[in-house]
């Protein structure tokens, strides 16, 4: 048998495979095994100096069981065969004494996926990374820094961290499913404080991920992270009002995933959705389209199956402004009597666009943007609040910078945005073509007319 890429021993498949055996001899009409291990390494560095070291390694199996019309979901990171028995018996008889629940089954094999079988199939596992040992690591953290280049400049803190990780999950059932998904990370990220010559602070973020550890960005993050945090000093107050709003491509997706969840069949079941009953419906601008791209190769985020084994694919989530996809799990559609989806958007991308009437810039990118709505305040960080999942009203602290003639013009905090979802979005005038590739949400930076601005 070719060995598997990944970290996942040939003994502990085998410990998985005889836990799902074992779950039908014990009682189970069917079942599902998923096993997943991670490991992680962290550099963090302080002030340009080493500050801790970090080293985690997570191993856990859980089982779903389906006894007599019965349900339950039991997990234990003790992967020893001589265990299992005990463990199964313990589980078995504790679903037994559960209420039948006619709507938990298996996903029909027809829909499951058939192509993830060694889980590289995405190339998201980089095969440099056994290589990589505890000095790459340290160099890279070091490296990065800029606070001897910066300290004289009001930069009072560095706080930076790189790690890197590999994470190996199979998952098998009784009806024949068995799909793998093996991925590596590489990740740095900075916060940097500055001090203006009043003594007030300021922070900044930046950050970047890859699956290929050749593709990390780590030089610049210091950097920007640093030049963010100077951008912020001397803001001033802006008069409430209704404010043309621009949110960068770090920020944007924060407005997408309350769409993607209220597109979950839990909440639309629990009528805690503002999307409910929308399927079809145009709801949105037609010049705004959502697109879940799951099986793109080598891009967080990308994968072939979701946590029942279903197959991902293609699918567009809202097209031309009109709801088009409903995320549904096996159990959610029995319970429903609707048809199941997959459980869950994965790698929702928003596709470029300019409202019409509005001239396309050169280049849709943050800068471009604000040249094109020429003035209005920039939204470059989310400081709490919240969204009602159920109307999608929401109120949302933000920081940023005012601008005029696409031009940054002073630095604002402490403000609030308030409004509709719903609303909010068909104030979509433009969105970019800038999204960060180190997330999982593809979402660029986005331009909204008339938004309720609160000082």
């Amino acid at each position: 048998m070719e060995e598997i890429i990944g970290i996942l021993s040939r003994e502990e498949i085998r410990t998985a495979e005889r836990c799902l055996e074992m779950a039908l001899e014990k009682g189970a009409a069917k079942a599902r095994v998923t096993l997943n291990k991670s490991l992680m390494e962290l550099f963090g560095t302080l002030d340009g100096r080493l500050d801790k070291v970090s080293h985690c390694l997570d191993r856990s199996m859980s089982v779903c069981l389906f006894v007599n019309g019965r349900y339950g979901s039991f997990s234990t990171n003790r992967l020893v065969e001589s265990e299992l028995g005990g463990f199964l018996d313990k589980s078995v008889a504790t679903v037994r004494m559960l209420a039948e629940d006619p709507c938990r089954d298996l996903p029909d094999p027809s829909r499951t996926a058939k192509d993830a079988q060694t889980g590289k199939e995405l190339d998201l596992y980089d095969p440099a990374y056994p290589s990589i040992t505890s000095a790459d690591r340290l160099k890279m953290a070091m490296e990065a820094s800029v606070f001897e280049r910066h300290k004289s400049e009001g930069l009072i803190s560095e706080e930076g961290e790189y790690s890197d990780s590999v994470y190996d999950t199979l998952t098998i059932d009784s009806n024949g499913l068995r799909c793998r998904h093996t991925e590596t990370s590489f990740e740095y990220g900075v916060e940097m404080t500055v001090k203006d010559p009043e003594g007030n602070r300021y922070s900044g973020y930046w950050w970047d991920s890859t699956p290929r550890i050749g593709d990390l960005r780590i030089a610049t993050c210091c950097e920007t992270a640093f030049q963010r945090a100077m951008a912020q000093i001397g803001p001033k107050r802006i008069p409430s009002g209704k404010y043309t709003m621009v949110v960068d491509s770090e920020n944007s997706s924060r407005l997408v995933t309350p769409l993607t969840n209220a597109l979950g069949a839990f909440a639309l079941q629990q009528k805690n959705s503002f999307l409910l009953d929308t399927l079809g419906k145009k709801v949105f601008p037609e010049w705004m389209s959502l697109v879940d791209r799951p099986l793109a190769k080598k891009q967080i985020g990308s994968r072939l199956f979701d946590s029942e084994g279903v197959a991902a694919r293609e699918t567009p989530v809202i097209k031309d402004g009109v709801v088009m996809e409903y995320f549904v799990n096996t159990y959610m559609s029995r319970k429903m009597g609707i048809d199941p989806t997959i459980e869950d958007v994965m790698r929702p991308v928003l596709e470029p666009c300019v409202a019409p009437g509005l001239k396309k810039p050169a280049g849709l990118d943050k800068d471009g943007i604000m040249d094109l709505v020429r003035d209005g305040i920039l939204v470059t960080g989310f400081n709490g609040g919240n969204s009602n999942s159920a109307t999608g009203d929401f109120s949302f602290g933000v920081e940023g910078f005012l601008f005029r003639d696409g031009k940054i013009v002073h630095p604002v905090r402490e403000i609030l945005i308030n409004g509709n979802l719903v609303t909010l979005w068909n104030i979509l005038i433009a969105a970019g073509e800038d999204a960060r590739s180190c997330k999982s949400k593809i979402i660029p930076t986005l331009a909204f007319k008339d938004v309720d601005f609160s000082a």
